[in-house]
């Protein structure tokens, strides 16, 4: 798999789960600017891969901005640096040579069809481009996991739309009309996966560095979430992705039809999904149900793995 990313703290328990996951050869981490700008998201995907001691697995940064818009950023939920509480110290290992867009087109286009995942965490700008670069990625990835988009839960950076989504809601819009088959996790579900205080405490309780890493930035969501929202128990979202790579029996999918709104300021990056499809030609799949507890499970699991 490749994960396409802006750490941002629930991008790095994604990140730190699937470093931990043997049956996952992560082959690159693709960064991108989003919920802090490039150059910090970047570092900090170097920073967990150091955590998890994965330095051998590449990170190549990629667009510093959307497709048309100004860059946004979501610092207020995961702090100035990205990270949280955690220092932003400059990792021992640089980032690869060349962009996250040559890799990706690289590494899918070089290896059998169907068989290199791309979760994306973040905006979809890398992945835009990539397909502009590369049309055919379309039928040769598989599958493209994404968290972003709401339904029934309505936004949480507008009224209707969700962050990464709202971010670069053009490079959503290509990608969602390529053709790619893609299993996306939206608010609906991501909102099932939430921080508990007894959650944050089991992971806490598994006591090595990585452990110790993830529940410091779940921590840092609940409190945020807390003065910010009113919301006792913050939702993890982009690890659903890694989490249904492993363990597609923690969620429950619709096939759908998924376009996104660029033409209205005030639906910017609402997510139109429809159910109304022929599933045996559905490329789209939304996720509506999630076990939370489970997904925290498999976490603190392959975390305590990690020696």
């Amino acid at each position: 798999m490749i994960i396409d990313c802006d750490p941002g703290v629930d991008d790095a328990v994604g990140l730190l789960l699937a470093f931990a996951s043997p049956e996952l050869e992560v082959l690159a981490v693709t960064t991108v600017g989003g919920n802090v700008p490039l150059e910090k998201t970047t570092r900090n995907a170097r920073i967990i891969r150091q955590v998890a001691g994965r330095d051998e697995v590449p990170v190549y940064a990629g667009a510093a901005q959307p497709l048309k818009r100004d860059p946004a950023g979501a610092g207020e939920f995961h702090g100035a640096e990205g990270l949280g509480d955690l220092e932003a110290v400059e990792p021992d290992a640089p980032a690869a040579e060349g962009s996250a867009v040559e890799a990706i087109v690289r590494m899918v286009m070089g290896a059998e069809p169907k068989s290199v995942a791309l979760a994306v965490m973040g905006p979809m700008t890398n992945l835009a481009l990539a397909l502009r670069a590369e049309p055919r990625l379309a039928e040769r990835l598989g599958p493209v996991v994404v968290m972003g988009g709401a339904r029934s839960e309505g936004g949480n950076i507008t009224a209707s739309a969700e962050f990464n989504i709202w971010a670069d809601p053009e490079a959503a819009a290509e990608v969602f009309a390529s053709g790619c088959e893609m299993v996306v996790f939206g608010l609906d579900a991501t909102h099932q996966v939430r921080g508990t205080e007894e959650r944050i405490a089991a992971l806490e309780a598994v006591g090595n560095g990585p452990a110790l890493t993830a529940a410091a930035m779940v921590r840092f969501s609940q409190r945020i979430e807390r003065d910010i929202v009113g919301w006792d128990a913050a939702p993890l979202h982009d690890p659903c992705t890694v989490a249904w790579l492993l363990l597609p029996e923690l969620f429950r999918l619709k096939p759908c039809l998924i376009e996104v709104e660029t033409g209205s300021e005030l639906t910017r990056g609402h997510t139109a999904v429809e159910f109304r499809v022929d599933p045996a030609s559905a490329r789209h799949l939304w996720a509506v149900e999630a076990d939370g507890q489970g997904v925290f499970d498999l976490i603190a699991e392959r975390l305590g793995a990690i020696r």
